[in-house]
């Protein structure tokens, strides 16, 4: 590793000291500090001149508080004339809110029949702006909720999978997984559990929801046949835990016999995990070190895949201006 420099925001500091670890070099150090009015203050206490760096930052917790702090480090990082920034960001911020032209609710479906028409704000292309106009030179994250994202940007963006990763933990600690059956809880994420069903020669089952217009409810119905068979539930993100539970109890209805649920990015979210436990539903929930799970996670129904190991070797290739695409098809 040649002139590299690895910080770390206040988002998930211990994620970025595993990735130092398996890198085997030092963490930069950055004072960040807030002043009484709310404001952030970021000061660089390790040389980044015509150096490598990597700031990692996730969507988590705070989030707009800690877009503003990576907004600030970037340009502190830019303004002390280092070589290139790369942003690392597990979870990318408002991947959520893609850039869509309405919103899709009730209020709004009688404001369209009214020839009025809704808008949402641009989040896609403003957070890239920002980004990018802060002084990033390269974005990488980890399954994106929605890919279109990387369109929005104008400067290399990586997309790392956790793909391997989740087969690992399938074909490891889920007893007799081969007769199991991968479920997509939608149909955004049907794409994603169907290349982990397929690689693996398992069953593949689907959620497919219906929005009714005289009721405005969803309605739910399973594809696929998962009677008697272990159910797993792969997703990319769980926030307040509402779509996950009801899959489970639409699996549940349908003859599940097991129910198991991996999120890479698991938020958890207004009480979302005592939500998730209450059902007693689930044998176990399986989510990523992607955002932090101190202290929120019980060890005795969850188990956390260490995604470090993905992140160090993206480094590492990106500072050595190596392939990063052999990754998505390596064992980590």
């Amino acid at each position: 590793m040649r002139d590299i420099v690895i910080f770390s925001g206040s988002s998930n500091k211990k994620l970025t000291e595993k990735i130092c670890d398996n890198l085997s070099i030092s963490q930069g150090k950055v004072s960040i500090q807030k002043f009484a009015n709310g404001e952030t203050s970021v000061q660089l206490e390790t040389s980044v001149r015509e150096k490598d760096v990597f700031i990692l930052q996730t969507g988590a917790g705070d989030v707009n508080d800690h877009f503003v702090e990576l907004l600030l480090m970037i340009s502190a990082c830019k303004m002390a004339s280092a070589k290139r920034i790369n942003v690392i960001m597990p979870l990318f911020f408002y991947s959520r809110q893609s850039d869509m032209p309405a919103i899709k609710n009730g209020d709004c479906l009688k404001e369209t029949k009214q020839h009025t028409k809704p808008w949402i704000s641009q989040n896609g292309t403003l957070i890239a702006n920002l980004l990018t106009s802060a002084g990033a030179n390269h974005i990488i994250t980890m399954d994106l909720h929605d890919s279109q994202y990387q369109g929005f940007f104008d400067i290399p963006v990586d997309n790392l999978y956790s793909k391997q990763l989740v087969q690992y933990y399938i074909s490891n600690y889920i007893p007799q997984y081969k007769d199991a059956v991968i479920v997509s809880p939608d149909a955004g994420g049907a794409k994603r559990a169907a290349n982990i069903a397929d690689s693996m020669s398992l069953g593949f089952a689907l959620v497919h929801k219906e929005r009714r217009i005289e009721t405005n409810e969803d309605m739910s119905m399973l594809v696929g046949d998962i009677e008697g068979k272990t159910t797993i539930i792969i997703d990319d993100l769980v926030d307040t835990g509402g779509t996950l539970i009801k899959c489970a109890k639409l699996l549940k209805e349908n003859g599940a016999k097991e129910i198991y649920a991996i999120a890479t990015h698991g938020l958890f979210s207004n009480g979302a995990l005592k939500k998730i436990n209450d059902t007693k539903l689930f044998k176990k929930i399986v989510t990523s070190n992607s955002v932090d799970q101190s202290n929120v996670l019980d060890p005795k129904n969850s188990d956390v895949l260490d995604v470090s190991r993905i992140f160090a070797e993206a480094i590492r290739r990106i500072n050595n201006g190596e392939s990063v695409s052999i990754i998505y098809n390596s064992n980590f």
